[in-house]
């Protein structure tokens, strides 16, 4: 039996429905039983909820959904796995995440998909999973992409590579949309980079290496949208890094290419001068680039342009990114910290409404086709309550994740999680943040 919570005095924003206003909430047997500032019947819900929580100068959203992260399950689990994974997606107020293919074994094979997704049932938290375009990733044959969708596959992706035959890469558009599923691209092509993880500007000649070329992303980017044109497939361009992206991105969307973008809270907040700073721990592909980019996914978030917030969570272990920049793996962990750099760079810098931004959380239920993103009565309750007025401080102590690999290890940031819920389950909560005086 799920405990009965009610939830009073919150600020509900849901931007699927459209709501921005003060509500009351009880969580019955899972669902959401009612949403309104007083539990008709006669009676104080209160006095019959298991849990009360007073949630006055909180803000209510429906559980945000991530549609790029790494667990590193199977095959590379002293990183990061299915339960320390879902742990720290709930930490962020994530009740929805998909999977990305570099394990070990790939998710190339519908058995593949089964295992994975039969495990993360465990977890709390709604998993899902990409399935590999190419068999291991190796950009040479199809999947079978009509069996991996009927083993519970909701997106392909071969995420870390590029699938560079253009041949193929037409082929797969072509079949995905013939199955209804879309392509989530990794637009980095390898010609254009000599060290991977760093913009190849100002920061890398200063550390003597010639780094990542924005061109990597954008011939990539300019060649998918014109396969997107010709195919009628669904695509998504992963972590946006390079401005010219964000503008091939506007203008393919504004002739009706089905196309959309993620962008990642490191990336709208950090640019290449973070490497000098924070060294293997703002390694990540594609690389931070310049304050120009930085800017303007911010604004191709701002205007719809990007369509979904993702944090690439890409945990390694401490021992993995000790070593010097050229040979340190790329990725840092982003699912804990997402919300309160969304809150900082994006909101309380008056670019976004909290109503926008969190649209922009929500999006992957609409782009894939996920159950969830509503806060509506009959519901299951999926549902997430942050303080804004709170701070807290990733560390050893707060962090979730295996992984520490972040840039904001040890930074005050702005917002706290205090509940989330999942299914009516409670998966995450605070009790440890004090709020700002």
């Amino acid at each position: 039996m799920k405990e009965t919570i009610y939830i009073r005095n919150a600020r509900l924003i849901d931007p699927m429905g459209g709501e921005d206003r003060s509500v009351s909430v009880l969580v019955r047997d899972g669902r959401i039983a009612s949403i309104e500032t007083e539990i008709p019947g006669g009676h104080s819900a209160d006095e019959t909820a298991d849990r009360v929580i007073d949630a006055t100068g909180w803000l209510l959203f429906p559980g945000f959904a991530d549609p790029h992260v790494h667990f590193r399950d199977p095959g590379f689990t002293e990183k990061e796995d299915l339960m320390t994974g879902a742990a720290a997606a709930a930490h962020g107020g994530f009740t929805t995440v998909i999977m990305m293919g570099n394990t070990r074994p790939h998710p190339d094979t519908p058995g593949r998909i089964a295992d994975v997704l039969a495990r993360a049932r465990k977890t709390g938290i709604r998993i899902h999973t990409c399935g590999n375009v190419t068999y291991e990733m190796a950009g040479r044959e199809l999947t079978d992409f009509a069996a991996l969708k009927e083993a519970g596959a909701v997106l392909l992706s071969d995420d870390g590579l590029p699938v560079l035959d253009e041949d193929l890469m037409e082929k797969a558009c072509t079949e995905a949309a013939a199955v209804g599923l879309p392509i989530s691209l990794h637009e980095e092509d390898p010609q254009f980079i000599g060290q991977a993880g760093i913009h190849d500007g100002a920061v890398a000649a200063q550390m003597g290496l010639r780094g990542a070329s924005r061109e990597s992303e954008i011939s990539m980017v300019r060649r998918d949208i014109g396969l997107a044109e010709r195919t009628g497939a669904v695509l998504t361009v992963q972590h946006i890094s390079a401005k010219e992206s964000v503008e091939l991105i506007r203008q393919a969307r504004a002739r009706g290419v089905r196309i959309h973008a993620e962008a990642t809270p490191h990336h709208f907040t950090l640019t290449e001068e973070a490497v000098l700073k924070h060294g293997s721990n703002a390694r990540m592909n594609p690389p931070l680039r310049e304050k120009e980019d930085r800017l303007a996914i911010i604004q191709g978030i701002a205007d719809g342009t990007i369509d979904m917030i993702a944090t690439d969570h890409a945990p390694h272990t401490r021992e993995e990114k000790a070593v010097e920049f050229s040979k340190a793996p790329s990725g840092i962990i982003g699912l804990e910290t997402a919300l309160s750099l969304v809150h900082r760079e994006l909101v309380q810098s008056g670019i976004m409404t909290w109503r926008e931004a969190a649209s922009r959380l929500t999006k992957a239920y609409e782009v894939y086709g996920l159950p969830g993103g509503r806060v509506t009565e009959g519901a299951e309750a999926d549902l997430v309550l942050f303080a804004p007025g709170e701070t807290w401080i990733p560390n050893d102590e707060t962090l979730r994740s295996k992984a520490r690999n972040t840039p904001f290890l040890g930074e005050k940031l702005p917002g706290v999680v205090k509940l989330t819920v999942c299914r009516g389950s409670i998966v995450h909560e605070d009790r440890k943040a004090e709020k700002e005086a």
